[in-house]
């Protein structure tokens, strides 16, 4: 079996270990409030953690090894920046759930008024599952980012030396559980499917290999220090902005401030561990 094959294969296994996290939806109840607001607390934990430690420490050594301490320094922040003006411009293109069912419910006022208010419980049910539905596939798409980068880095260092490699895929592997639970408990909640959760949370994972095949074929050539740096720093920003912005006021809705905090200081922790055992 050829080196490129292997390191292929090392990267497809730290990826698909996203979906052990993601059999969390087979574990919750869409009716459990405090399990979801901790849920989502933990999430928070999981990308603040990943991002500000681990993804951004990352694209300073990247791009400052390539371009100095000052060049790259200035460089990283205004990748950070840019990818939390991308993100927020990217959500501020999705339509408002809440702005759609008032809008209903201002051209229900002439029904008669059992049927009104019938229909703005089903729009309120409406707007609490589609931002649930929202916070997951973005949660989704920012993991998937996240896991780009990340596979090719695998397959990289695969590809020098496959013996080295195997306990950096097992720590990878550990360190992708908890970013499948960050996909999967939402989308659960909002669809209640438990296969839909696991599929959303499978597939972020899967971009992982799929970096490395991409960063195999297409972007070896091109990739230098400083393309890893700004790749890192954009990836970072959109992490913090969608930890701030949505999962950490989604939790303090489902419950209180104690058990989000709790949530996001044990996803600060087991992410703290697996970055330490990948190390």
């Amino acid at each position: 079996m050829s080196d490129v094959v292997i390191a292929l294969l090392m990267s497809l296994i730290a990826g698909l270990a996203t979906g052990i996290g993601a059999c969390a939806a087979f574990f919750a109840k869409s009716t459990n409030k405090k399990f979801l607001c901790g849920a989502l607390g933990f999430s928070s934990g999981v990308m603040l953690y990943v991002a500000m430690i681990e993804i951004f420490g990352n694209a300073v050594s990247s791009a400052t090894e390539y371009s100095g301490e000052a060049v790259g320094g200035w460089i990283v922040i205004g990748s950070f920046f840019g990818g939390i003006i991308l993100i927020a411009a990217i959500e501020n293109l999705i339509p408002s759930i809440e702005t759609q069912c008032k809008k209903r419910g201002d051209d229900g006022d002439r029904i008669a008024g059992s049927e009104l208010i019938n229909g703005a419980a089903g729009d309120s049910v409406s707007a609490e599952r589609s931002r649930l539905m929202r916070m997951g596939v973005v949660t989704a798409l920012a993991l998937a980012i996240h896991n780009f980068p990340e596979g090719l880095a695998t397959f990289v260092s695969a590809l020098n030396d496959p013996e080295l490699a195997v306990p950096v895929v097992v720590a990878i592997s550990i360190h992708n559980i908890p970013e499948g639970i960050a996909v999967s408990v939402p989308m659960y909640q909002a669809t209640g499917s438990r296969v839909k959760a696991f599929i959303f949370s499978f597939l972020s994972g899967l971009a992982e290999p799929v970096g490395a095949l991409l960063g195999w074929l297409i972007l070896m050539p091109f990739m230098n220090e400083l393309v890893f740096g700004i790749i890192f720093a954009v990836v970072a920003g959109i992490m913090v902005y969608i930890a701030i912005a949505e999962l950490l006021p989604s939790a303090r809705e489902y419950g209180s401030g104690g058990l989000t905090t709790f949530g996001v200081v044990i996803g600060m922790a087991v992410m703290a561990i697996s970055i330490m055992l990948f190390k």
